[in-house]
This record gives structure tokens, sequence and C-alpha cells, in this order.
């Protein structure tokens, strides 16, 4: 990645005329496509003509992004509202008529987003896609968390969580990638989530890899020889699939660096769409036994650590989801481990907000790989009960090494540079800034190199902070 990012970035990516609503909204036909094959979009406008820009995300000085191709004017054309399965509740916009195919051919493997301008300067929005990488073997694979940025997706007034009414028994069942993103510009929760981690990983040099989750799951070898998987900063729902296939490599010596906080928390299950496989997401949550998918004989669309098929996170990750909503400082207690090692940090030192909004912990009642090492141990206190969050490290047999930070905010934080707190960015400041930088900067480039566990075997110290009765 470094000769890639060596080249001019484009400044001028990021969107400042959002437009009103359904001004200019689209959605691409797949969530990845490797270099050369067609991306076929689906857009809408109210403007009589558009442009489609592609811009691939990176570090490329400081720019972040870079123009890889444009578009000529286009014809606008307003396609028809979002249509509702009154069953599950599935909002979607397959019924648009596919308005533009792009030719991939030459595109850097990475992630993108596609601008979209109507020519009238009125308004923007983005098309999120990742160029998916065709060797993977030797490198450190970022995962884009799509099926998430899909579970928190309203466009059509419904996702996983909330439905026209706000009410619980009007959410949605399953999402579908067929529509545009209504949250964060079009962008889905990667420019939060995602971007500036992509950013600081592409800054260092390292040997890159990108894929989605869905890749993950769909291609048992992809992660064969793999240095490191990335997980971001909200990586909440996993396939069944991904979660075996990212286990059987870390237990052959793949490191997995969780750079946010409830990571493979909700099992889900893909199914076909109109447009092409893998195009919704399916988690019915406490509604799992009305599944028609469970009731032929598929795993539970719910949580992974409950009954049945009970498999806590834990055991992956070796931190276990434990709540939300929190904002609390985040609080060093193993300073002199070789992870914070120019950080600058004492014990007890603390970073004002750095915990939140979500959290995990060490939980030593729920399955944990020893031996691990807890290095940041933060009071919270979630609806009136007190609890910690855990920043961990931990080694396998394997060779394999596992970094959690315990706190969804650490990619924000990446970003953290006024000293006094950003309000727009949680009151975050640049000590939290440096101190998330400089350790994950420790995690990227150690992974990197191979299994970490090998060479950096993990100093159990549980009993410190959970001490058996």
């Amino acid at each position: 990645m470094a000769a890639e990012n060596a080249l001019p970035g484009s400044p001028d990516w990021r969107i400042t005329r959002r437009g009103p609503a359904r001004a200019v909204e689209g959605f691409a036909e797949r969530t990845s496509v490797r270099a050369g094959e067609p991306l076929a979009l689906r857009l809408s406008t109210v403007a009589r003509f558009y442009t489609v820009s592609a811009f691939r995300m990176g570090w490329y000085g400081g720019a972040r992004a870079r123009l890889v191709w444009r578009s000529a004017h286009l014809p606008g054309v307003l396609q028809p509202p979002a249509r509702t399965d009154p069953v599950t509740r599935t909002a979607h916009a397959a019924h648009w008529r596919r308005t533009v195919e792009v030719d991939t051919s030459g595109w850097p493997e990475g992630c993108y987003l596609l601008r979209l301008d109507t020519t009238d300067g009125k308004a923007q929005r983005y098309v999120p896609v990742t160029v998916r990488s065709t060797v993977t073997a030797g490198r450190t694979v970022v995962v884009n968390a799509v099926a998430t940025w899909q579970a928190y997706n309203r466009w059509g007034g419904t996702d996983l969580y909330r439905g026209k009414t706000g009410k619980k028994g009007s959410r949605s069942l399953r999402v579908s990638f067929d529509r545009p993103y209504l949250n964060r510009n079009g962008a889905g929760q990667f420019l939060v989530y995602e971007a500036p981690l992509i950013a600081l990983a592409e800054r260092l040099g390292l040997p890159l890899a990108y894929a989605t989750g869905l890749d993950v799951a769909n291609d048992a070898g992809l992660l064969r020889g793999v240095r490191t998987v990335v997980s971001p900063g909200h990586d909440e729902y996993w396939s069944p699939e991904q979660r075996r296939h990212v286990t059987r490599a870390r237990d052959a010596g793949m490191n997995l660096a969780v750079f946010g906080a409830n990571c493979c928390y909700r099992r889900i299950r893909s199914e076909a769409s109109p447009l092409g496989e893998d195009r919704i997401v399916v988690c019915y949550r406490d509604d799992y036994a009305q599944d028609p998918g469970y009731q032929q004989g598929c795993p539970p669309t719910h949580e992974f650590r409950r009954m049945p098929a009970r498999d806590p996170e834990s055991s992956l990750l070796g931190v276990i989801y434990d709540g939300y909503p929190v904002d609390a400082p985040y609080v060093v207690t193993h300073p002199h481990h070789w992870l914070l090692e120019g950080t600058g940090a004492r014990a007890g030192d603390s970073f004002p907000h750095l915990v939140g909004i979500e959290y995990d912990r060490v939980n030593p009642a729920h399955p944990t790989p020893r031996p691990i090492e807890v290095l940041a141990h933060s009071p919270v206190v979630r609806k009136g009960r007190p609890s910690f969050a855990d920043t961990a490290y931990l080694s396998l047999p394997g060779g394999a090494a596992v970094f959690a930070t315990g706190t969804m905010r650490w990619v924000e934080a990446l970003d953290a540079t006024t000293p006094t707190g950003d309000r727009a960015n949680h009151g975050l400041d640049a000590r939290a800034g440096h101190f998330t930088r400089t350790v994950t900067t420790n995690v990227l480039r150690a992974f990197a190199v191979g299994p970490a566990g090998h060479h950096r075997p993990a100093q159990d110290n549980l009993a410190t902070h959970y001490p058996v009765p």
C-alpha cells in the first residue's frame, strides 16, 4: 500500500452539500467486487443530471482518499419509494431499475466511497463498495463490517432495531442491501468506525488486503496464510460461517485484532434477493423461533451466547460484550506491556470518554482462552450496575495472539487531536488520540510479522482483576 498511498490524494472527496432527503441516493448491486468486474448501480435523483466519482479511501498524505474514476454527466431519474414486505417488514428498493454499470478495471483493491453529485450542485451522497483482494496470504486483512452497517440502516423506515411505529414489534426481521444507506451521508457506518483505522494502517505501509464479512463467510480459503484479521469499531453481526472461518484461521496461527466492542455478538444468516446472493441479512433475535429458516434446521438468528446453539463470543475474542450506554474514562492498569510502548502512560492514567458507547470485559464466567492479560481495567456504571471495560491481550497454543480494545470509541479516538477535547467526537482529546494511535500502531506492526503469541506470549494476570472468591 505504500506505493498507492504515495500517489496524490483528493482532499475534495468529502460531502459538503447533503441536500434534502431523496435529492440523490443509490446503492450498488454487490457489496464487493474484484478489480475488473462490472459494478452495477441503482441510483435515484430529482436532478436532471448527476455524476459518479469513485474515491479509494486510505492515507494519501493526510488527504484520506484518491479519485480513481469519474463518470460523464448521466441523466437523472427519480425512482419509486421503498417497498416493505408486510411479514418481515423488510424495506428495499429492488424494484429500482439499473441506472449505470461501472467498469472497475485497474481499480486498486481497497475500500471505496462512490460519491453521487447532482450537476446543479445542490446534493451529494455516498455509495460504499469494497474492491476485494485476490491475494490475502501474508497480509493483514481489513474486514468491512457490512452486515452491521445494514442492521442499523433505516432507509425505508425500518432496521433491525426499530420500525415505523418505533415499537419493538415493528422492527425488521430481515434487512436488505437492495437500498441506499440513510445514515452517515449514505456511507453506512464506514466513516465513523472504519475509515480512521484504514487511514492509519495504510499510513504504516503494511501489506494489507480487503474483504467484507460476507466474503470471509463465503470463501473458506480466504484467510489461509493470512497474518492478521482486523475487526473495526463496530462489527456486531456475524454468520456462523464467518465465525467458523475466523476461528479456524486463528487456531492455525492467524492473529486477530479487534479495535472496537460488541464484536461477533449476533448470529445472522444471509439470503438471496431478486438482485443476487447474500443481499438479505436475517436476524430474528427474540423471535428466532418464528424464523422459517430456523424451523427448517438453520441455526437460530439471535445472540451467539444464548441457547439454543450457545457459543459465547468470548471463546473467540477473550472478551465478551457487557452492555451500553456508558461514557467513562479509560484506565490503564498494565502500562509496562509491550503493546503500550511509546504511549507514556502510567498505572492509573485515565482518558476521559474513551470508554463508550458500548463496551466489552473479560468475564471468567464465560469461556475465556488463557493465558490472557488485562491491560486496561476501566470502571463503568451501566443503568446503576457497576462493571468494568477491559482491554485484553491473549495468546493461543497455535501461536496466534488476540488483541481487543473493549470499547467502541477506539477507532473514533484515532482522529482525536484537539487538546481540550472535541465535543463533536464525544469529548475525546489529543491525549486519547496519541494513546490509541500508538497502541494501534504497535498491534498492527507486531501482528503483521506473524503469529505474535509465539514470540510475545501473554502473561496471565486475570486473577489480579477478577480474583476467584
